[in-house]
């Protein structure tokens, strides 16, 4: 029975202390202690701040200091000055840091989950991927250093007497303007490579998760990283961004595709470099000798890790007629045997959406589409008595082009299922759209689908396995074609975006230009000549 103001008969009253033990709102989630040793690294000076609360709950987590136009300057002041001595360190003393970051984030996982918890509202086994990404992330570029970044010799013009060296020189200040889904690795991933080739960064992390970023610019400072190399700045991401592309060398954008065209736009205004991973609509093909089961175990984690919340996971399912009732039957089993939370432990499947926005557009692509003929085979649903913005994980059939998530990434725990009768055609609705991020594929027979991938335009194919497999290869490159964004992270390319290539000549006892009274068509006799004896040595 609620209590009346007297003032307000009828009114309850919504003033006054709250119970912490029966309204999880009514207090703080973490340590404000803890909190503020977090975000004391924001550079700000305005006295502004934003409140920041958890999905698991509502609990409030922090309330996180916003930067300035005149701290963004500051700190990329901060950051030139820093990078200016950093470019002169070896790489081995570079490599040392980076593997003290390996161990120093294998050792505070325990903690590195919390933070990602709270501030995603995902499942602990899916944080769990973030400090291990970042991990391998570090171990690798202090691992591969030399491979990438030492000159390395090139032919000269004339054999012997003309050496080039390529020099791999470090842009300057990054600015990296990372999102919320995978609030550790994300803003960290990027990152790494770029201060390995010895530039500085400064960090525009997603305003819902904030703390899980400002860990990381901590544990880089304990790892032994100069403390101004690595700027972290808060706000509104059409306020904060534009003014991070506008004073960055180079920008790093992970976000929706709509946001990344005026990142590109900006970036082609300066004629600086940019990479960009933008959205995906990702396809998974279950082929016609597929291994039924394993195809519907992965088929789940492809759809449904961190709640569909990943830019690579698989939003349409196409089947092939010979195996497509019994996935069917096996893929919505798994389905339904998951068990959902949203809590710190361990044991869920799947967690939460992260905000009510996110919770809205995923039952507004369900709705719509029901609304239009689609059948659920299970899920469709909130879920408010596990938590405020946990939605069952949900298999549609029967979408057609007319609904909305026929084409727009839903970004949720929603797939749709295809029947195909033919490999091409299935292919071809595959690559039907604008995106091309990720795709998969299960096959028994390896050759053949190796093949049929060359023919898939996404960025990275699996095959039998959703996405785990090229996201945690870090030796190659990821990244996605057409909509989905330019550029590529991990491996050489992911490391050299953030190099200028110098050549450097040097030429000896000759010149290349006429010499001891040769004349201008001697010279030229001369040089013909030469190119033609080149050609039958083989020489390039």
């Amino acid at each position: 029975m609620n209590a009346e103001q007297p003032d307000r008969p009828g009114a309850p009253i919504v003033d006054g202390p709250h119970d912490p033990e029966h309204d999880p709102t009514a207090s703080y989630a973490l340590e404000p202690e803890y909190v503020a040793s977090l975000t004391r690294r924001v550079r700000s000076t305005t006295g502004r701040s934003a409140e920041v609360r958890t999905p698991i709950n509502g609990a409030p987590l922090a309330h996180v200091p916003q930067s300035s136009e005149q701290d963004v300057a500051e700190a990329f002041t901060r950051a030139r000055r820093a990078q200016a001595a950093w470019a002169r360190t070896s790489l081995e003393h570079r490599s040392a840091i980076m593997m003290r970051l390996h161990d120093l984030v294998l050792d505070r996982q325990d903690e590195i989950l919390d933070l990602i918890v709270w501030e995603s509202g995902k499942s602990r086994k899916h944080a769990f991927d973030e400090p291990i990404h970042i991990a391998l992330t570090a171990r690798y570029y202090a691992r591969t250093a030399h491979q990438h970044l030492d000159p390395q010799r090139r032919s000269g013009v004339v054999p012997g007497l003309t050496r080039v060296e390529v020099n791999r020189v470090p842009k300057g200040v990054v600015g990296i303007i990372s999102p919320w889904n995978y609030p550790f690795t994300m803003a960290l991933c990027d990152g790494l490579p770029a201060l390995m080739a010895g530039n500085a960064v400064v960090a525009k992390p997603d305003a819902q998760t904030m703390l899980s970023a400002l860990l990381g610019a901590q544990l880089l400072e304990e790892a032994g990283f100069p403390k101004d190399l690595w700027q972290v700045v808060a706000g509104p991401g059409s306020e904060v961004g534009p003014q991070v592309v506008a004073q960055s060398d180079y920008i790093c954008f992970t976000g929706s595709t709509a946001t990344g065209r005026r990142v590109a736009a900006g970036c082609a205004e300066r004629l600086i470099g940019c990479s960009l991973e933008l959205g995906g609509k990702n396809p998974l093909l279950v082929l016609r000798d597929a291994d039924v089961e394993k195809a519907a175990e992965g088929a789940v984690r492809g759809s449904f890790s961190n709640a569909g919340q990943l830019c690579v996971s698989a939003e349409r399912l196409f089947v092939a007629d010979q195996v497509y009732d019994r996935f069917v039957e096996r893929f919505v089993a798994r389905t339904q045997a998951m068990t959902l939370g949203a809590t710190l432990e361990w044991g869920n499947d799947m967690g939460s959406l992260v905000s009510q926005a996110q919770l809205d557009t995923v039952t507004a692509h369900v709705e719509d589409a029901v609304a239009k003929g689609a059948r659920v085979l299970t899920g469709g649903r909130a879920r408010p008595d596990l938590g405020p913005y946990v939605f069952e994980p949900t298999i549609l059939e029967g979408v057609t082009p007319e609904m909305t998530c026929f084409g727009e990434e839903t970004f949720g725990p929603v797939v749709s299922l295809y029947r195909f009768h033919d490999e091409a055609d299935a292919v071809a609705r595959a690559n039907a759209g604008e995106y091309g991020l990720n795709g998969s594929i299960y096959s028994q027979d390896g050759p053949r689908a190796r093949a049929i991938a060359r023919q898939v335009l996404c960025g990275t194919v699996n095959i039998n396995e959703a996405f785990a497999a090229t996201f945690a290869s870090v030796d190659s490159p990821m990244g996605g074609m057409r909509q989905s964004g330019m550029g590529r992270r991990q491996g050489g390319e992911g490391i050299h975006r953030y190099t200028e290539t110098q050549s450097v000549a040097t030429q000896r006892l000759i010149r290349i230009a006429p010499m001891l009274g040769m004349s201008d068509e001697t010279y030229a006799r001369v040089m013909t000549a030469q190119l033609r004896v080149m050609k039958k040595l083989g020489r390039a």
